[in-house]
């Protein structure tokens, strides 16, 4: 065998993906990319605020030597100091730029949290519906993967979790606002989730560690502010994502932190920047470091993709569709008119409506639509889905 099982069962998997993007292409081909309707986009089809530009011009209108040299593996000092400012603003926690490390994006923050506290064969705990990737960042460091389903409300189910927790449970990993639900969880849901992990890890006498992925916490449309899970449980490491708040994606800029309440934070941030280094990342991008430095707390255009939920959400509503209004993040998952959310897919695209199942999320039965993206798609893709659930009548 050429390639390792699990990446061969990782290929297997994303088969969907890949016949996705023929199809794409083929419809594009056929009737004009214009006619194609994707909704099936990971990031917010807005452009980076002027901000973001007017920085990145300034910056390379005069380098400063050595901008594109290698730093320390944590990220410049400068920077991670702006960042532990403006968390400590948020969260009203003490951080300061010892607990945070600049990232490749969330996804290698991610990788690197796991990488630094895992042992072999321990399990880290996923709340369905999760970001598709998940279960690969657990097998890549020996991990095993432990699904807690969801309720109606997508809510993780607080017995079946008590029930996972086990003495090899060594990670949890929570997703707030939520990819691919945008569902966003409440105070009281956050304390309950850090109180019964403290109680079991006591019994057990383990450190359980939760590792909050934050990347849509800027995409939030509720009245009061988004919480924090820091906020409630010390044993925290956060991951934060300007590439998803600053519409940058390719550029791979993100953060992690632990909370300065976790009584070995020292470790683990040194278990971090080891990770950093050795998985490869070596360190975070030095030109985006440089320009997300005076951008803390930059807003991304969510009143617009407000708008674009607002009316989504109610159109699909009217046609027949069943879902849970999003309160952040810029997806939404809708229940299929059929338990073969891979089946319903295809029909949608073949109505030339792109779509992902529900199944590559942990959420079968359902789809998920991404919805910032271009008004004049949401309204063309209205049609075509109304057409395809015409044809399961209830």
């Amino acid at each position: 065998m050429p390639i390792s099982e699990i990446v061969k069962k990782g290929i297997q998997r994303d088969a969907f993906l890949a016949k996705l993007a023929r199809d794409k292409a083929i419809l594009a081909l056929r009737y004009g990319s214009h006619k194609v309707y994707d909704l099936t986009g990971e990031y917010a089809e807005v452009e980076p605020p002027e901000q973001f530009n007017r920085e990145l011009k300034n910056i390379l209108a005069e380098p400063r030597p050595g901008l594109h040299r290698y730093m320390e593996n944590a990220g410049y000092i400068d920077t991670r100091t702006a960042v532990a400012n403006y968390l400590k603003a948020e969260t009203g926690l003490n951080f300061s730029l010892a607990e945070v490390i600049m990232t490749s994006g969330a996804s290698g923050a991610i990788n690197m949290a796991i990488k630094a506290v895992l042992n072999p064969n321990e399990e880290v705990i996923l709340f369905a519906p999760y970001g598709y990737d998940y279960e690969a960042y657990v097998t890549n460091h020996g991990g095993v993967a432990r699904i807690v389903p969801f309720t109606a409300d997508f809510v993780p189910d607080l017995a079946v979790l008590e029930a996972a927790l086990t003495p090899k449970t060594k990670v949890i990993i929570i997703n707030s606002p939520n990819n691919p639900a945008g569902i966003v969880y409440s105070p009281e849901i956050l304390k309950k989730i850090a109180n019964l992990i403290l109680q079991r890890s006591q019994a057990f006498g383990t450190r359980i560690y939760i590792i909050s992925d934050d990347s849509y916490r800027k995409y939030y449309y509720g009245t009061t502010p988004c919480p924090w899970i820091l906020n409630y449980y010390p044993h925290t490491i956060i991951v934060g994502s300007y590439s998803k708040e600053l519409s940058i994606p390719a550029e791979r800029i993100g953060f992690t932190a632990i909370s300065p309440l976790c009584e070995e934070s020292r470790v683990v941030v040194g278990g971090l920047i080891h990770a950093n280094r050795t998985l490869g990342f070596v360190n975070a991008p030095a030109l985006m470091q440089n320009v997300v430095r005076n951008l803390q707390g930059l807003l991304p255009d969510i009143a617009s993709c407000r708008v674009k939920r607002d009316f989504i959400y109610s159109r699909l509503v009217q046609a027949g569709y069943s879902a849970v209004k999003p309160e952040g993040a810029y997806f939404l998952l809708v229940k299929s008119p059929i338990m073969e959310d891979t089946t319903f897919v295809s029909e949608l695209a073949k109505v030339r409506v792109l779509t992902l199942p529900g199944s590559l999320f942990g959420a079968p039965g359902y789809f998920r639509i991404s919805y910032c993206t271009g008004k004049e798609v949401l309204e063309g893709a209205l049609p075509g889905l109304q057409k395809a659930l015409a044809k399961y009548p209830k």
